[in-house]
């Protein structure tokens, strides 16, 4: 028996992370690949911390930050009515976080492999700075954003150990995919936690098709 509760979570979570990333990381992967000021290096490191840290060392912090009695977590709890931790929102905060240098790393890489040239010849047909990111900087790096949405996608619905202290294991509510998964193997129940397992296995293996086929066929246009 699938359970669609915590497939559709996953699929919830994922989405919107990702689409809250693309927003946020989107201007910061833009500072990052053509700012060289003396806070670069510093914001580089914090936004690739989540590559080197543990999961469980990430999670356990934020689960500290979310908490009532941390700032935070109060502050949302007086807005919202409804803590941080061991519910959806604070999942998708957290995924935020966890899967933050896979949208910014790649769009990083894209723009800075597209250089100032195009810029340039845009803003001598006196096109605005905005108007030249949306004409010319996105259909360019087009490449860049379909593999960092991909990646981002599919790397928040493979969490594990950041959701798991942060969310718990609270059906419908923080119960995602990879945690059922964990709980069928500690209950000796390989059955559902095959049928889960194959089911990502066969997701990731889309997810890397999508990633090398859209790449491989998207021609770069040279202006």
């Amino acid at each position: 028996m699938i359970e669609w509760p915590a497939i559709i979570l996953t699929l919830q979570l994922a989405a919107v992370t990702t689409i809250i990333l693309l927003l946020l990381g989107t201007p910061l992967a833009w500072w990052l690949a053509n700012s060289r000021g003396a806070w670069h290096s510093t914001v580089a490191a914090v936004t690739a911390m989540p590559l080197v840290l543990p999961p469980t060392v990430l999670g356990f912090y934020m689960l500290l930050l979310f908490s009532p009695d941390a700032p935070i977590g109060a502050a949302w709890l007086t807005v919202t009515g409804d803590t941080l931790t061991f519910s959806f929102s604070g999942l998708v905060l957290a995924s935020c976080v966890y899967s933050l240098p896979f949208m910014v790393q790649p769009l990083q890489a894209a723009f800075e492999t597209l250089g100032r040239a195009p810029l340039e010849a845009a803003a001598s047909l006196r096109a605005s700075p905005l108007d030249s990111f949306f004409s010319v900087v996105i259909p360019q790096c087009r490449r860049g954003f379909l593999t960092t949405t991909v990646l981002t996608f599919a790397h928040t619905i493979g969490e594990f150990g950041v959701v798991l202290m942060v969310g718990g294991n609270i059906p419908e509510r923080t119960r995602v995919i990879s945690i059922a998964i964990y709980e069928h193997v500690e209950t000796l129940n390989y059955a559902q936690a095959h049928a889960l397992s194959g089911l990502l296995l066969v997701f990731s293996f889309i997810v890397l098709l999508v990633v090398y086929a859209g790449n491989k066929r998207a021609p770069v246009r040279v202006m």
